[in-house]
């Protein structure tokens, strides 16, 4: 077995999330924060799927995270293609937002907040299909 970050005994037993977007900066990051904040306390990581993304998809962070959850269509396909690629079979949660917001605009932290806590409820009751 492969030793990295996603046997990292010091991250508690909290829902790992990994959030992404296209360069990992912007939406991905709010995400992460807010996602690790109060009511959801998740152990986030955020990424990009573009090649100036500041931390790209990789194999290990797939692994890591327990389920992913993606700005945009795009960000899910390119994800669920590394899956196949890496032979992961893990959920995803798309939440449709646009590349049009800053860093922790009150918005964007709106929208992840109303489009994440609808969607999560799918996976927590089992009605995952992937």
């Amino acid at each position: 077995m492969r030793y990295g970050i996603h046997s990292n005994s010091y991250q508690g037993h909290y829902d790992k999330v990994l959030c992404v977007c296209s360069a990992g900066i912007l939406r991905s990051a709010t995400a992460a924060h807010v996602l690790a904040g109060e009511p959801y306390n998740c152990n986030t990581r955020n990424v990009g799927t573009a090649g100036y993304a500041l931390i790209p998809v990789t194999e290990d962070l797939i692994q890591w995270a327990d389920y992913i959850v993606c700005m945009e269509p795009e960000h899910e396909i390119y994800v669920r293609n590394k899956m196949i690629e890496w032979h992961f079979n893990k959920p995803i949660i798309t939440l449709h937002i646009e590349d049009i917001y800053e860093y922790r605009d009150p918005e964007l932290i709106k929208l992840i907040k109303e489009k994440y806590s609808e969607k999560i409820k799918e996976i927590k009751n089992g009605n995952y299909l992937p």
